[in-house]
């Protein structure tokens, strides 16, 4: 018997030495009517941060105060030319970013902000005005670094095609992913974006869970602003990356440089009407002056 039981062994080391005489672990069941659940989609969203030649240190703070509530940002050095946009799609692809918020800065006054998906579109072009950045606003509010936010849209995006994509395109960039690599485990503020007069109202607010005055008493849920806060005009939305065809333009809006002429030129007819309005009282007291007599005593008497 110990021949036999020495001559099995052996031959079924030899099997598993070959593979032979393992089933697979796929094999075993595998049409038992196991349904596979489906992966879920992961949010693989990245932007890319920068900005054009010629921006003040306000529009830098900006910009780092939006790099510091946007974990997922990837911040470029800036591009030195403004008439060489096409090329911003290749720089975010360089930066495995699929999103890109690029400032344009014009005659050192002017801000212009692209919110763009890449490398296909569409492109929202908007005019940035009453930027307050957080070191300015001297706030009471504060949140946590790099925590995610919720994003809040007025019911009024819903209203107008042009208001359904520019909510689509930001909450591409706005909104943090939750495995983004920066991003904290922690939700702790609110992003709002508010339609009033045809323009985008940002504001950045901090969820508090207890009033400050009575820390030991219940929770009570409120609002603080932390800051920063903007207001974008759109200008015109394209169907490609920083270009093509054009999908929606605002025909109210009118550009700052048009605005600063029409000041000028009202200072400068204010000065014309007080120059006529000069002229037009010395030419009535040349009419009213009388012709001297001959027979007066400074002619008889000369």
């Amino acid at each position: 018997m110990a021949p036999l039981l020495t001559t099995q062994k052996a031959y079924a080391a030899k099997l598993d030495a070959k593979g032979k005489g393992k089933r697979k672990a796929d094999d075993i069941d595998g049409n038992d009517g196991d349904v596979q659940q489906p992966k879920q989609k992961r949010n693989k969203q990245r932007v890319l941060l920068l900005s054009s030649r010629g921006i003040t240190h306000r529009m830098r703070h900006l910009m780092n105060d939006l790099e510091a509530l946007l974990p997922h940002v990837k911040k470029d050095s800036k591009l030195d030319s403004k008439s060489q946009l096409n090329l911003l799609p290749e720089i975010a692809d360089l930066n495995n970013c699929n999103n890109t918020l690029y400032f344009e800065a014009r005659r050192h006054e002017d801000l212009y902000m692209w919110a763009t998906k890449t490398p296909n579109g569409p492109s929202i072009k908007l005019h940035v005005q009453n930027v307050h950045t957080m070191d300015e606003l001297k706030m009471t509010g504060n949140c946590l670094k790099g925590s995610r936010g919720i994003l809040s849209f007025d019911k009024a995006f819903d209203e107008t095609e042009w208001g359904k994509l520019t909510k689509e395109v930001f909450t591409h960039i706005f909104g943090v992913p939750p495995l983004a690599r920066k991003a904290k485990p922690f939700i702790d503020h609110v992003l709002t974006f508010s339609i009033v007069d045809n323009k985008i109202w940002f504001r950045n607010f901090q969820i508090m869970e207890k009033d400050p005055l009575q820390p030991n008493g219940p929770p009570q849920t409120s609002l603080v602003e932390i800051g920063p806060r903007f207001v974008l005009t759109p200008i015109r939305i394209f169907e490609g990356a920083f270009g093509g065809a054009i999908v929606y333009s605002n025909p109210e809006f009118v550009t700052p440089a048009s605005v600063r002429s029409a000041i000028r030129y009202a200072k400068g007819d204010k000065y014309r009407q007080r120059k006529e309005a000069q002229e037009e009282t010395s030419k009535r007291k040349e009419l009213r002056k009388r012709e001297e007599d001959i027979l007066a005593v400074s002619k008889v008497f000369a």
